[in-house]
């Protein structure tokens, strides 16, 4: 999939969004009457689909930034100033609506959610082969599915729009529940249509796996334990996933798409625009990698000490030091898991992680709840990273426990500022970061939308 699915042709669907929000039908630069009838026509809308997953408000930064930054996982570093500053905002709850990674990401959400809404609008009445469309419609659904978890998440109020818009209509938010439930609906039918695995180079494409996983996440935040722990099982038990023996054969371009992972964002690198930023954004210094390091989402002194002694996921999820060319130990915490070896700045081919197969382990512990099976289930967990059991005996409440577990086994991954708020514990463990004096659970709307849509409304 890395060597097909972001041709440069997926950028047709792409380019011709406008800036406003309103304008959520994506413009093809061939003719959409046209268009919209072969099977290499979904083909190529499909991929732009999953292109736009690369964007840099999307899971090129808006996605990390909201969900790492904004917990105690990660900060800004120690630049403040320029484009820092509006990371740092971010980090210590003071942005406001006309902050630009925030814009960036509402309106790169909607743009892949309009073009999904585009091919699930107009695949239906056309004559494909059935497997095609189904999958393709799986595919879609569940994009559009994946990018509304994180709007949602992040926004709570929204509007929820399920078909391509048309000038002249209106724009009503409705609340995170509701689009929670939809989003319920949705990856039901996805994980019915999706393929359980692909080959060659359609590897790399969203499964029944991906659906599920996605599934069970929002079934638990919607606080339904039981409907998130048959999913799960459901995944377990059909899915063909298994913990990878050791936990740095996860991480590096040569250790993609395994046999632990869900869904990867896929990037290629080569100077085609379709490469990634993490190795220079979280990387501090250019003895690192290739070009500039940034040292952005760089881990807190609270995340370097959450890791037990004899963990061995410290070492390869994030360093507190680095060798530079002069040979010399400088101190500077930054994030492993994405380093990769560059040819050109900015251009890495490495992918990021959206699920694994260790995050359904855990999340099936939270469903059922304190219990023989759910430790049996967080040990497994533990000790492929060289940890003893834990049990009800070991202090700390069962949640806490829990928390702990996913904090070091999903670093960085994106998974943080949701957990904390599924868990309610975003004031309890942020009010312990000192530079927080205020903390909220829902990014403001960008002001640009309030602009256009008087009738939004900030949460």
């Amino acid at each position: 999939m890395k060597r097909i699915l972001y041709i440069m042709l997926c950028t047709a669907l792409l380019t011709g969004c406008s800036e406003e929000f309103t304008d959520l039908a994506p413009i093809s630069n061939r003719n959409e009457a046209d268009f919209y009838n072969a099977p290499e026509d979904f083909e190529v809308a499909i991929n732009a689909s999953y292109a736009g997953l690369q964007s840099t408000g999307i899971y090129g930064r808006g996605y990390w930034t909201m969900f790492e930054m904004r917990s105690d996982n990660t900060d800004q570093g120690p630049d403040a100033t320029g484009l820092a500053r509006q990371y740092t905002e971010i980090n210590s709850f003071t942005e406001d609506a006309l902050n630009e990674q925030i814009t960036a990401a509402w309106s790169e959400s909607y743009r892949v959610i309009a073009n999904c809404n585009v091919i699930l609008d107009r695949i239906p009445p056309i004559e494909l082969d059935a497997e095609l469309k189904n999958r393709i419609t799986g595919e879609a659904l569940f994009i559009r599915s994946l990018v509304y978890y994180h709007m949602a998440i992040g926004f709570g109020n929204i509007p929820l729009q399920l078909t391509p818009f048309v000038s002249g209509d209106e724009l009503v938010q409705v609340d995170e529940t509701t689009i929670l439930q939809q989003l319920v609906t949705d990856l039901t039918e996805a994980e019915a249509n999706l393929p359980v695995s692909y080959s060659g180079n359609e590897v790399g494409k969203a499964t029944k796996g991906a659906a599920a996983t996605l599934l069970a996440k929002v079934l638990l935040t919607l606080g339904n334990n039981s409907e998130a722990e048959t999913v799960l099982r459901r995944i377990i038990g059909n899915y063909g996933y298994e913990l990878l023996p050791n936990y740095a054969d996860l991480w590096g371009v040569a250790n993609e798409n395994n046999a632990e992972s869900i869904f990867e964002v896929q990037y290629i690198s080569g100077g085609i625009g379709q490469g990634s930023v993490f190795t220079n954004d979280f990387s501090p210094s250019t003895d690192l990698q290739t070009g500039a390091g940034f040292g952005r989402n760089r881990p807190t002194i609270s995340m370097q000490e959450a890791y037990e002694d004899g963990d061995l996921r410290y070492e390869v999820s994030m360093g507190a030091t680095y060798i530079n060319a002069e040979g010399e130990v400088v101190e500077a915490r930054h994030v492993r898991k994405y380093q990769s070896d560059l040819a050109i700045e900015n251009d890495s081919d490495i992918n990021f992680v959206v699920f694994r197969y260790a995050d359904v382990l855990l999340m099936l512990a939270e469903a059922l709840g304190e219990s023989s099976e759910s430790y049996d289930l967080i040990n497994e967990v533990r000790n492929r990273a060289g940890l003893p059991d834990i049990d009800a005996s070991t202090p700390g409440t069962f949640q806490d426990k829990l928390l702990q577990e996913r904090r070091v086994e999903l670093a960085f991954e994106n998974h943080r500022w949701p957990d904390l708020k599924r868990f309610g514990a975003v004031n309890k463990v942020l009010e312990a970061e000192d530079f927080i004096t205020d903390t909220r659970e829902y990014f403001f709307i960008p002001q640009r939308e309030i602009d256009i849509n008087p009738n939004f409304v900030q949460n």
